[in-house]
């Protein structure tokens, strides 16, 4: 039964004071144990959101592992050195000409001003 109702039935037991005198003291038990649950359920839950708190503020902390090492053998190793250092040279290669392309286009597109010839004003 609901809290709500419960206490509802005492105040008309008390009202009627009729002799149910055990039907009202089994219903005040009821009530002291729901009462009693219901603290139990809230310190619970206060319990369980102080606890998933704290490991909320310590996972920050937590989360630098230490790098786990590859176990390569030398060549393999070799070969990836290899790989990325071509992957390198393509790149600064790649942006040597992306920036000669954009001077020698610089260049072409802006012609440099040239001074009038003839002037109205006879200058």
């Amino acid at each position: 039964m609901k809290l709500k109702n419960l206490k509802k039935k005492i105040r008309r037991l008390e009202k009627r004071l009729q002799e149910g005198g055990k039907r009202l003291a089994k219903l005040k038990q009821r009530l002291q144990v729901a009462e009693s649950a219901k603290a139990m359920k809230a310190a619970r839950k206060s319990a369980a959101r102080a606890a998933a708190a704290r490991p909320a503020a310590k996972k920050p902390s937590s989360v630098k592992k230490a790098k786990k090492k590859l176990n390569l053998s030398p060549e393999r190793r070799a070969q990836l050195s290899a790989a990325m250092k071509a992957r390198w040279a393509a790149k600064r290669a790649a942006e040597a000409n992306a920036k000669s392309d954009s001077a020698g286009q610089d260049s072409v597109q802006r012609p440099l001003p040239q001074p009038p010839e003839n002037r109205p004003d006879g200058a």
